[in-house]
Parts: C-alpha cells; sequence; structure tokens
C-alpha cells in the first residue's frame, strides 16, 4: 500500500526484536529506513538490507543524539517518523534496589527516551512534522513485583508522551506510546525459556495467545503514517486484552506448575514468595 512511501523513518533499536520488525515493515511499505543503535556496525549492517543508514545512538549520551539527528538531516533533508525502543530491565524489588540497579535503568528507560523526543521531534518540527513514537509497557499498567525503575520508567513515559503532544502539535508533530504485552526478544528470551511462565501469561490474556513483533511493528505502522494523523499524545496497548486481567503473580506461577508439572521444572512451590503464608491448594 506505501503507506510510507516518500517518508524518513529513524528506528532506535532497529537491529533486533521490535525495531527490526518495524524495519521491515516499514520498508515494505516504501520508508527510508535509518537505523540507531549503541553499535554503529550492527546498526550499518541491518540498514544495509533496506538500503538504510546506519548511525551510532546511546540514548543516554546527548552529544550522540545531536550528531545522529545532524547526520539524518543532512542525509535526507527530513524525518518524519521515528520510534524508540531502547530498553533496559534490572528486576528488583524496592527493598533490594540500590543507584547501580535504578539509576542506568532510569537512564536509559526516562531520561533517553526525553533526549530522543528533544533531537527527533525538532528535527520533525523543522521539516513540516511527522510521528515520534515510544514504547512503553503493559508493566505501567498492570503492577508487577521488582520492576518499579523499570515499569515507573514506562509509566511516566506515558506521560511525557502527552507534555510533548502539548508542546509539539501546533508543529503538527505528533507524539504517542505503545505499551506491550511480554512479547518475546532478546530483552526477553529468558522468560521464554520457562514453559510454564508463559503459558500463565498466555492463560491470563483474554485472546489466549502470546503476542509476537509483528503485532507491535503493525500498531507503529499505524502511528508513523499518516492514518492515524488525529492521534496525538496517546497510548495503545498491544496486549491481547491482558490490561482488563492482573498479571501473573509468583502464586499463579505456582499454581500451574502444581495443576500441570509437566511444564515445571523443580519445585513449583519454591516460587511462592515469603510473604505468602496461605495454603495453595493442588485442585
Amino acid at each position: 500500500m506505501e503507506r510510507m512511501k516518500g517518508k524518513v523513518a529513524v528506528i532506535v533499536g532497529g537491529a533486533s526484536g521490535f525495531g527490526y520488525a518495524c524495519a521491515k515493515i516499514f520498508a515494505a511499505e516504501g520508508a527510508e529506513i535509518v537505523i540507531a543503535g549503541r553499535r554503529e556496525a550492527l546498526a550499518a549492517e541491518t540498514a544495509s538490507e533496506f538500503d538504510g543508514m546506519g548511525v551510532s545512538w546511546d540514548v543516554t549520551d546527548f552529544e550522540q543524539g545531536k550528531r545522529a539527528q545532524e547526520k539524518v538531516m543532512d542525509k535526507y533533508g527530513r524525518i518524519d517518523a521515528a520510534i524508540n525502543f531502547a530498553g533496559y530491565d534490572d528486576v528488583r524489588t524496592i527493598r533490594e534496589i540500590t543507584p547501580d540497579h535504578l539509576e542506568p535503568m532510569v537512564n536509559v528507560q526516562f531520561n533517553g527516551a526525553i533526549y530522543f523526543l528533544r533531537f527527533m521531534c525538532n528535527a520533525m518540527a523543522d521539516s513540516g512534522g511527522g510521528s515520534a513514537i515510544l514504547c512503553s509497557s503493559l508493566t505501567a499498567h498492570n503492577p508487577n513485583v521488582g520492576r518499579v525503575g523499570y515499569a515507573g520508567s514506562k509509566a511516566g513515559l506515558e506521560y511525557v508522551a502527552k507534555l510533548a503532544a502539548v508542546e509539539y502539535g501546533h508543529d503538527q508533530v505528533r507524539v504517542n506510546c505503545i505499551a506491550p504485552h511480554v512479547i518475546e526478544t532478546e530483552m526477553t528470551s529468558d522468560i521464554f525459556k520457562i514453559p510454564f511462565a508463559v503459558e500463565t501469561v498466555r492463560l491470563q490474556t483474554p485472546a489466549k495467545r502470546m503476542g509476537h513483533v509483528d503485532d507491535v511493528a503493525n500498531c507503529a505502522l499505524f502511528l508513523a503514517s499518516d492514518e492515524s494523523n488525529y492521534v496525538n499524545g496517546e497510548t495503545i496497548r498491544v496486549d491481547g486484552g491482558a490490561h482488563t486481567q492482573k498479571l501473573p503473580s509468583d502464586i499463579d506461577y505456582a499454581l500451574l506448575g502444581l495443576a500441570r508439572p509437566e511444564l515445571a521444572a523443580g519445585n513449583p512451590r519454591a516460587m511462592v514468595p515469603k510473604w505468602y503464608e496461605g495454603e495453595i491448594s493442588e485442585q
């Protein structure tokens, strides 16, 4: 359909996971692809698959962001769509958190995303408008133990999207968020090695299936294209309806392990948190 024909799309984290899925779909729809990431050689190699451009960009580095913006503008003269998939997760409870755990996570998830908006939205404002997309998470909506830094940052991002929508709206720059459920990528690969953890998530999702990176990429395509030109400051959950439920807890994992021991390795009771003193039924 060439919904992105003539548009320049910058994808941070485009060498894998959600970003790579977006690059494939955007390119198929006619976009000029720019892959940005901390590993410049990998970004360039991936971009070459789409006859695009690779740039070095650690989103926590303000000066790198400035240089990345300048390189893209020097080559293409415009930026029409930009999406940030840079992410970092370190599961820690509040009881355990230290600056070594919290600060890198907030720096990537929150500060880096604001720098991303600063450079991409400014460039879009100077070249006639566009669409900036942030990646949030279902954990920003459904609380989960151990993700205070990750989920807290993501929840903040969703409000930042509203603020940016207000600031840049008169420049015809839209800013929106996507909040995916747990979907298999490099960052979540360890979860998908635990069959009963995946099955617990699937059972608590109304769609009764796990999501795929293409589900996120298709949502991003809608937000990046002109089809969404009156959608601004919004968060779209790509979760199969899971926001209507609670996220699985250690108790849910243990209960499923007891009900379907073939899915669980070892003793599922060992996953029950210390603060839970109730009895677990084997029914």
